[in-house]
């Protein structure tokens, strides 16, 4: 006999932890993402409707005032909006009076976190880019790859990024950062 019960999705890297004394990789919580495209005249429009500053800038993010959203800088006219309260973001993206693109991309893409003092060596096993902090900062973003996979990465803290995959790549990645972590 069939379940009546609603069948529940599962995170693809659930129950999933690596912690070694340097660095721990670990599976970012479910959140709501947003893929935005919008030209310069629908920026204060699209802000406004989500509640976040869109940067402006290349490689930088801004925090909303209040709640878990974020929107991380892509591209000229590219955003990633996520959103840890699982929010409807096309919703809320819908409300801006501007011409723009909002596509939901909260199941395409899975959060992998990598912490501790180890962990711009633990990324730089498979990323080019210069991770220290004089380069890339607190709160800088930027599309880049880790080992055969394009990632968005931000560094959300001093000692603590956070890798945005794809979900068909979600394995690979995390195995990747688990195997780097441990030559930490």
């Amino acid at each position: 006999m069939a379940s009546k019960e609603p069948a529940v999705r599962r995170e693809r890297l659930a129950g999933l932890s690596t912690t070694r004394e340097h660095v721990s990789v670990t599976p970012g919580p479910p959140a709501a993402r947003l893929a935005l495209r919008a030209g310069d005249d629908a920026l204060n429009s699209v802000s406004r409707a989500l509640g976040v500053s869109v940067p402006r800038k290349p490689k930088t993010s801004a925090r909303a005032k209040s709640g878990g959203r974020v929107a991380l800088w892509l591209g000229p006219d590219e955003w990633l909006v996520i959103d840890d309260d699982g929010a409807d973001l096309p919703a809320a993206a819908g409300r801006a009076k501007a011409l723009h693109s909002a596509v939901d991309v909260s199941h395409r893409n899975v959060a992998i976190l990598v912490a501790g003092e180890g962990a711009e060596a633990c990324l730089a096993a498979g990323c080019p880019q210069d991770l220290s902090l004089a380069a890339f900062p607190v709160g800088a973003c930027s599309r880049t790859v880790l080992g055969k996979v394009e990632i968005v990465l931000w560094r959300t803290d001093e000692q603590t990024f956070h890798v945005e995959v794809w979900r068909s790549f979600a394995e690979y990645a995390y195995a990747f950062l688990a195997e780097a972590a441990r030559d930490v």
